[in-house]
This record gives structure tokens, C-alpha cells and sequence, in this order.
């Protein structure tokens, strides 16, 4: 049993594995609002607690809108409107009438296509980023917003309304990339780019050539973070992974020596050793790649 927020009542009757889906209820009444009858008003009307409820002997004032499936049914099972009792057998036009057979169940995966004769619906969960709003003309009325027509006639404008969610939107990125260390943010929307992790901060040339990637990383148009944080080289790693930074450039004194520093590349997990100019021209290769959706 559902209520209007003006108070009117109408009954849903559905097979009893099934769903209701109430939006459709609400769409069919084309009431305002819609929410399920309260203990009260529900005893008002049938003279029996929640639990029992069924059209048979319902007052003929409140409309018992059914459920497509339910034209089909014979012999059915309903409840009595009175505590613990339900009738067996029951059918429609000899015990019972319907104001009208309308969808108003929620689909189940499984169920027949409606635009074909073999398919099958299938069901994956989703993330919402954004949503229409199909308004109609409620708004407008209530602040008379009108317009003239094409014979300057004045018309309520039919609205409706559409948003985006940044913070969904990252989200729904977070939820499709991460891993057991954290974030893994594609790079056209993490908040660095890149990131240069000096190690150990209290050599001079380690520092000299961390500082010197990092502003040739900024020239290049990089969103780049400089980790120069005096913490054990492991601290600042995991740090590193857990926001989600998809590149990273580690300047230490072993590979210095050699001329060399590591580029790690966060999606994948390789970490070449390179030439200080050879990292920063892949960074700045693997960056344009992404933001210009080239392979």
C-alpha cells in the first residue's frame, strides 16, 4: 500500500517474488511523491496490520494497480486483510478486480528482452557520475517562468536539468584502478603527473640532479612533485603509490654513479634504469600519450 503526500492511496499487487519499483508506480499515478503507507492509515482503510494486506474486499475508492505478470495468474494466494489469514485460490474478476495492469516490477537479470525474442537481460553493478532530471513544468509553474510561443502565445517552459560529479567522477577512477598499495590515478586526472623522489637528501649531487630533473620536468608543461622529504627511501615509495601518482623518477647515489636513475611507471610496474635525459623525455612521452589517447 502506497501513499501521495496529498494523502491518496493506491495498492500495488505483484507476484510475490517480485520487486516494486516505485518510480514507475509514481509515474503511472502521476502523483508528486510517493512513499509506502503508514501502520495507520494502512488499519484505516483494512481493518488489518501490515502484513495481510490484498485487494479482495479492498474499499473500491483506493485503485489496486497490478503488475503484468499478475493478468496471467490463476489460483493465486493473497493476503486477507486480517491478522494471519490469507486466501488460496483466489481470481481476478470472480474475487477480485484491478484498475489496471501496468510494468511496475524492477527487472531481474534473466528476464526476456522486451525489444527481441531470444535475448536475455544481463545486470552489472555501475557507478554514477552524472544524471539527467526530466523536470517537466512543476519548477516554472511555481515561479510562473513562461515564454511566448511561435503565435506569441505565453507557455510554461518544460524544464529539466543535468550535472556532472567531479568528486564521483574520481571516485569512479579510484574504484577501476588501484591495487593493494593504493591509487593508481590515469594520468589525465591525477593531481601530479609525475613525481622526482630524491634519495638520500643529504647529498649534495643526489639533490643538485633531483632539483635539476624537476625543473626541466616544469619547463616541459609536468605536473611534477619534488619528495625531498628527509624519510627512508621505503616511506617515501609507499607514499608515493598510495596517492596514486602514475610516474616516478628516483634519484639515488648508487645510480647516480652510473649516470643512471630509475622511472617507475605505476600501471605497470616496470622501473627501467635510464639516463637522466632518457626519463625525462619518456615521462614526457608516456604524459602526451595519455593526455592525447595515443598508444
Amino acid at each position: 500500500m502506497y501513499a501521495s503526500d496529498a494523502g491518496e492511496l493506491a495498492m500495488a499487487l505483484l507476484r510475490g517474488d517480485h520487486e516494486l519499483n516505485e518510480l514507475k508506480l509514481k509515474n503511472y499515478l502521476g502523483w508528486d511523491e510517493i512513499m509506502m503507507a503508514t501502520d495507520e492509515q494502512i488499519l484505516a482503510c483494512t481493518g488489518s496490520p501490515v502484513g495481510f494486506l490484498g485487494p479482495i474486499g479492498l474499499t473500491k475508492n483506493i485503485p489496486v494497480i497490478a503488475d503484468r505478470v499478475v493478468q496471467g495468474m490463476i489460483n493465486v494466494v493473497l493476503g486477507a486483510n486480517e491478522k494471519d489469514q490469507h486466501y488460496i485460490n483466489a481470481n481476478r474478476g470472480r474475487d477480485f478486480e484491478v484498475s489496471g495492469f501496468v510494468d511496475i516490477r524492477t527487472v531481474e537479470a534473466g528476464d526476456a528482452c522486451p525489444r527481441c525474442e531470444t535475448g536475455k537481460l544481463e545486470m552489472w553493478r555501475g557507478i554514477e557520475v552524472g544524471h539527467v532530471f526530466k523536470l517537466g513544468t512543476k519548477y516554472s509553474k511555481a515561479l510562473n517562468a513562461t515564454y511566448l510561443d511561435a503565435n506569441g502565445k505565453e507557455q510554461i517552459i518544460f524544464m529539466g536539468c543535468y550535472g556532472i560529479g567531479i568528486g564521483r567522477t574520481v571516485a569512479a577512477a579510484i574504484e577501476q584502478n588501484h591495487d593493494e598499495n593504493g591509487i593508481i590515478f590515469p594520468i589525465p586526472i591525477a593531481p601530479f603527473h609525475c613525481s622526482v623522489v630524491a634519495i638520500n637528501t643529504k647529498d649534495a649531487g643526489v639533490m643538485a640532479a633531483a632539483e635539476e630533473i624537476y625543473r626541466c620536468l616544469e619547463k616541459l608543461g609536468i605536473e611534477v612533485l619534488f619528495d625531498d622529504r628527509d624519510e627512508r627511501p621505503g616511506v617515501k615509495f609507499k607514499d608515493n603509490d598510495l596517492i596514486g601518482i602514475p610516474l616516478r623518477i628516483v634519484v639515488g647515489s648508487k645510480g647516480l654513479a652510473e649516470g643512471k636513475v630509475e622511472v617507475k611507471i605505476r600501471l605497470t610496474g616496470e622501473v627501467p634504469s635510464l639516463s637522466i635525459d632518457e626519463a625525462t623525455s619518456t615521462v614526457k612521452r608516456l604524459i602526451d600519450a595519455a593526455l592525447t589517447h595515443k598508444e
